[in-house]
């Protein structure tokens, strides 16, 4: 008896896969990456924590002096105790607004208790700031005349 169409496209599909996946092995054969030296298989970490494949020995290394080296936190540096701004927005009825710090353009919070004399928008004014939870925080708030 004969094959039918069906069963030889059947039949045809079957060789053609077999063969791709033959093709498959003796490419991976080929290009087979196992086996390489241990040398090849090594990474290394230089001085800045970066990733590279040249050993330390052979590594160009930046000489550091004694005294750049520092322990413990940083030191705090203290900022200027006053500062100079506008008044973006004082709204008198809730008792707070928004100082533009000169040098920063950052708005600072004022509330009226911080004032020490009343304030109008668009007033020039000398404060001095603390950090609060939500940011910076104005207070010893004066008009500048």
């Amino acid at each position: 008896m004969a094959d039918t169409f069906n069963k030889k496209a059947l039949q045809q599909k079957r060789a053609k896969k077999k063969q791709d996946k033959l093709e498959r092995r003796e490419e991976r054969k080929a290009n087979n990456n196992k086996g390489k030296s241990l040398e090849e298989m090594l990474v290394y970490v230089d001085q800045d924590g970066n990733i590279t494949d040249v050993p330390p020995d052979k590594q160009i290394r930046k000489a550091i002096k004694l005294e750049d080296i520092q322990l413990g936190a940083a030191p705090v540096v203290e900022e200027d105790k006053e500062f100079n701004g506008v008044v973006a927005m004082f709204l008198t009825d809730k008792a707070y607004g928004f100082i533009t710090e000169d040098g920063s353009r950052e708005n600072i919070f004022v509330h009226a208790n911080k004032i020490l004399e009343p304030i109008k928008e668009k007033d020039r004014v000398t404060y001095e700031k603390e950090r609060t939870p939500k940011g910076y925080a104005a207070f010893n708030v004066r008009k500048i005349k």
